[in-house]
């Protein structure tokens, strides 16, 4: 995994690219990167006040704090694919000039949205100190599964930025998905109050095991939420996931790398 060593190697400069990254989305800005925490937190307003005060389709305790865990988690994988499908092509007059390890330009961009990740994550255990005090005990679990999903958001963030520097319309089919990708992921909806979704356990499965989102959100509010140990299954396939993603990354730079200064 040399691909992902050069992080250490080349850390100065891939620390300059974060700042620039962090500096170019917020310039100007009078709050700066505060933005990074009111934003989520004003959409995790709009969604507890129309999902479960106005439309009432959540009949749960604690719904609020069940609903931060999904964005949390949510927020952080499609902001990261979406911003890493164009960084290297948002990227070109710097890497047509310059011969550097290219594979620091998407990974940075995922450490700038690690920033909001952080931001998010930090007010999700305070609130759940203040609301679910009992899960005290563990839910320090989620923070060794954090770290293991923002591995996995970078190798497939990297595959990404690589694919669209080939198929420009790689980009335009990852904003097209994440839509209904968000609906089909349990932020909003509890499958366990679905009556529908119980009469077809085979639909269930699918939904569960055939999207790479679903496992890290169970085990975040196994730990989170719930206030016991993340079921084993969901453990499991996060690392497992992880490791698919990052070797997949690793593939397909590899594939590319020789070919993405002519194309862009």
């Amino acid at each position: 995994m040399s691909i992902y060593a050069d992080l250490y190697r080349y850390r100065e400069l891939f620390g300059n690219l974060f700042r620039r990254d962090l500096q170019t989305r917020y310039k100007g800005s009078a709050l700066g990167v505060l933005w990074s925490l009111i934003n989520p937190l004003v959409l995790m307003g709009i969604y507890v006040l129309v999902f479960s005060l106005l439309w009432k389709v959540a009949q749960m305790e604690h719904y609020a704090l069940y609903l931060l865990v999904g964005l949390t988690v949510w927020l952080f994988f499609s902001t990261s694919l979406t911003t890493a499908s164009r960084s290297l092509l948002d990227s070109a007059s710097l890497i047509r000039k310059v011969r550097f390890p290219r594979q620091l330009v998407p990974l940075s961009v995922v450490a700038t949205q690690l920033v909001a990740f952080v931001a998010m994550f930090a007010v999700l255990v305070v609130v759940n100190l203040i609301v679910i005090p009992e899960t005290r005990d563990v839910f320090l679990i989620a923070v060794p599964l954090a770290a293991v999903e923002v591995a996995f958001v970078a190798g497939v963030a990297l595959s990404i930025a690589c694919a669209n520097v080939l198929y420009r319309d790689v980009e335009h089919l990852i904003s097209a998905a994440l839509l209904p990708w968000f609906f089909l992921t349990p932020i909003l909806w509890n499958p366990a109050n679905i009556e529908a979704a119980q009469r077809h356990p085979a639909l269930l499965d699918l939904l569960r095991w055939g999207n790479p989102v679903t496992p890290p959100v169970y085990a975040y509010r196994d730990a989170i939420w719930s206030g016991h140990a993340p079921r084993a299954a969901d453990v499991i396939y996060l690392a497992v996931a992880c490791v698919v993603a990052l070797a997949l990354g690793a593939f397909v730079f590899r594939s590319v790398d020789d070919r993405i200064a002519v194309e862009l």
